[in-house]
């Protein structure tokens, strides 16, 4: 995120940037009533905001947002301090020093609370600048969304279990990473968890749903000692894979130049590094079988906590189980007659034709359209036609049965389309024929 990059989006974002009389203006500093500098404030605020949210970060640096993003020839904003100093008031911005440490104790975290509070009264606009980050909390939020979507998508359950180090490369590094856990914490959706295997195992577990994340477990932590080897693993992998394929460029320099014995030895490289491989491979495949089993198991459980829910609310209500299994029958049948209902609505595919072809259909048409006329003035077929219609139209109106005792009959009309005087047999349709 350099500062040639975020000049030409503000170049972008503000056509009159660049306009003498108007960036005076700007750049003065706040004096007189609230009314009076308000809409330079929202300026400033919205631009503030835009131009992080474009360029994907939260953490923003006060000399670096005066003296780069918004230095016009060696001219800085004269009100950027009161701008942050506000947007600090009303918390829109925060300080990282202020949120609560998540991978510490409760203990340590309202310690926190309470030291951050005391130093908040001491904040003033010309301190704000010398504060080395500061956090926007509104694209904080959205950035912890963006991670919780992220797992949702490659896990199942309600919740996850990762490794600190892919939490904070999700987030955008350490600091960022510090930031959405300490958000996540203090809404209880994410927790820090440690476990001690040989050397120290840090992980993050997070709720994926609306509810709160649950307690830290054994398997939580035996979770994440298998994640943590799996990742190890992988790592491993792409070392070999690397070393695999230097080695084979060596090799085939060494051919190329005629020596073969170098050759040899790059060769004998490349074999020690395929069964080495081969061993770290197939133990790679074992931890992801065992973290399979879990998520399955986990899985059932869910399914099993839900099972058993619903025969208690059945029981409760006193519901049998026919009652049931009807509903569900009727939900089928319910989505088989949407579905119809959705296809018969489909639209009909379009058909790519030339223009000779379309000539040809309609002359096609015209011809058709020309013997339908002739066998209109036949009066034989004429007699024929209105006696098959009379009859069609006879048989119609039995089959609705829309006699006047009939109860019901005035939705049957009015679902049928048909005016009300066609159950009368005399219809105008078999007076005309």
């Amino acid at each position: 995120m350099d500062s040639k990059s975020v000049k030409e989006f503000i170049r972008k974002e503000v056509p009159d940037w660049d306009d003498e009389l108007i960036a005076t203006a700007r750049f003065k500093a706040f004096s007189g009533q609230k009314s009076d500098w308000e809409p330079k404030f929202q300026f400033w605020k919205n631009l503030i905001v835009k131009i992080a949210r474009h360029f994907g970060v939260f953490i923003i640096s006060p000399p670096q947002v005066k003296n780069e993003w918004f230095n016009r020839g060696g001219l800085t904003p004269l009100c950027i301090d009161h701008v942050l100093f506000i947007m600090y008031n009303e918390g829109e911005i925060t300080r990282i020093s202020e949120m609560v440490g998540p991978y510490s104790g409760r203990i340590t975290q309202l310690f926190y609370k309470v030291k951050s509070l005391m130093n908040r009264s001491t904040m003033s606009p010309e301190s704000i600048l010398l504060e080395d980050c500061l956090i926007l909390t509104t694209l904080l939020k959205e950035k912890a969304d963006e991670v919780i979507k992220c797992l949702s998508e490659s896990h199942w359950n309600s919740h996850c279990v990762v490794t600190r180090n892919k939490f904070e490369s999700m987030c955008g590094g350490q600091k960022e990473g510090y930031a959405v856990l300490s958000y996540l914490s203090g809404c209880r959706k994410g927790q820090y968890l440690s476990t001690n295997k040989k050397e120290l195992i840090e992980g993050i577990k997070v709720s994926l749903s609306s509810a709160v994340v649950s307690g830290v477990s054994s398997l939580d932590f035996d979770t994440l000692h298998l994640i943590w080897t799996q990742e190890k693993l992988q790592q491993q992998l792409d070392v070999i894979d690397r070393h695999w394929e230097m080695s084979r460029q060596s090799a085939l320099a060494s051919l190329k130049s005629g020596n073969k014995k170098l050759a040899l030895r790059h060769a004998k490289e490349m074999k020690l590094g395929t069964e080495n491989r081969e061993k770290c491979n197939s133990l790679l495949n074992r931890v992801e079988e065992v973290l399979s089993v879990i998520a399955n198991v986990e899985s059932t459980k869910q399914v099993t906590g839900a099972i058993q829910i619903g025969a208690r609310v059945i029981k409760e209500n006193k519901i049998s189980i026919e009652e049931v299994q009807l509903c569900l029958e009727e939900l089928d049948e319910s989505i088989d007659s949407q579905k119809q209902v959705e296809k018969a609505l489909e639209p009909a595919p379009s058909l790519d034709m030339e223009d000779e072809d379309i000539e040809e259909e309609f002359r096609k048409l015209e011809l058709e359209i020309g013997t339908g006329n002739l066998k209109d003035l036949n009066p034989e077929a004429g007699v024929s036609d209105s006696e098959g219609t009379d009859q069609s139209l006879a048989d119609a109106l039995l089959n609705l049965k829309l006699a006047d005792d009939a109860p019901g009959s005035g939705s049957a009309i009015q679902n049928s389309g048909l005016p009300a005087k066609n159950k009368e047999s005399n219809s105008p349709m078999l007076e005309a024929a």
